[in-house]
C-alpha cells in the first residue's frame, strides 16, 4: 500500500491527509484485537487445553483463508464445550486489556459528537463490558449457551440472527447510519481481521489496526506502529 504520509508505521492511501473529525458521525469498532489485546475464544479455549486448536483456525478466519467464518466460529465454539462460566470471568479480570490508545480515540470521537458502535465476532460477555467500560452506544456480538453453569459448545440465536460474522457487521454499521441519519461516507470503520472487510468497505474511511496483510491491503488508514489514538494524527479532532 503506497504511502501519502512521512508517518512512521502509519500508511495512507486514497485521500490526502489530514482529515477533520468533525466531516464524521459515527466510528465502528472491532473488539477482538482491536479494541482490546486479546482473541477471546482463544483465551477461553486455553481453559479447555485447546488454545492451539482454537487459536489455528481464529488466524486462518482472520487472515482470510477460512470464507465461511460462521462456521469456522461453530468449530472453535463447540471446542469449549464444559468450559466453565468462571473460565471466561477470569479472562476478563486477567488477561483482557484495553489495546493502547483505544480509551484515547474513543473519547476524542465522543467529545467531537460522533456515534461509537462496537461489531464483534466475539461474546456479549465480554463486549458487554467493553461497551460499559467505553461509553459505547451499541453493540452487536454472540451469545455463547450456558447450562449449569459450564459452555455448551453452542450459541444462542438472536432476534436479528444466528452469529454476526462480516456481512452482519456490514448489516449493522448501515441499519445504524440509517437510524440517525448519517451518510456511510460519514462513517470510520476500525478492524484488524477479514470479517471487518465488508463494513470497512462500505464506510468512508477504513481504518486497520496492526492488522492482516491482507486488511492493511485494503484500508485508507492502516496502523502498523503504535496505539489506536494514532489514528488522530490523520483526522484531525479540531
Amino acid at each position: 500500500m503506497p504511502s501519502s504520509t512521512p508517518l512512521p508505521g502509519l500508511v495512507t492511501q486514497g485521500f490526502t491527509p489530514p482529515l477533520a473529525l468533525a466531516d464524521f458521525k459515527l466510528i465502528a469498532f472491532d473488539m477482538d484485537s482491536t479494541l482490546i489485546n486479546i482473541e477471546c475464544v482463544d483465551e477461553i479455549a486455553d481453559a479447555a487445553g485447546r488454545k492451539a486448536e482454537v487459536a489455528a483456525i481464529t488466524e486462518a478466519a482472520m487472515r482470510g483463508e477460512i470464507t465461511d467464518y460462521k462456521e469456522s466460529l461453530r468449530r472453535r465454539v463447540a471446542l469449549l464445550a464444559g468450559v466453565p462460566v468462571s473460565a471466561m470471568q477470569q479472562v476478563l479480570d486477567e488477561r483482557l486489556q484495553l489495546n493502547p490508545g483505544a480509551e484515547a480515540l474513543v473519547r476524542a470521537c465522543q467529545a467531537a459528537g460522533l456515534k461509537t458502535l462496537l461489531v464483534s465476532g466475539g461474546f456479549t460477555f465480554f463486549t458487554d463490558h467493553v461497551r460499559d467500560r467505553l461509553g459505547i452506544g451499541a453493540t452487536r456480538s454472540n451469545v455463547l449457551e450456558v447450562a449449569d453453569g459450564v459452555l455448551t459448545g453452542r450459541m444462542v440465536d438472536q432476534p436479528w440472527g444466528d452469529i454476526c460474522d462480516g456481512d452482519e457487521k456490514k448489516r449493522m454499521l448501515l441499519s445504524t447510519c440509517a437510524e440517525h441519519g448519517i451518510l456511510p461516507a460519514q462513517a470510520i470503520a476500525v478492524g484488524d481481521g477479514a470479517n471487518d472487510l465488508p463494513m470497512m468497505g462500505v464506510a468512508g474511511l477504513s481504518v486497520a489496526y496492526h492488522a492482516k496483510p491482507k486488511v492493511r491491503e485494503q484500508a485508507m488508514v492502516a496502523i502498523n506502529e503504535g496505539g489506536l489514538d494514532r489514528l488522530l494524527e490523520v483526522v484531525r479532532p479540531t
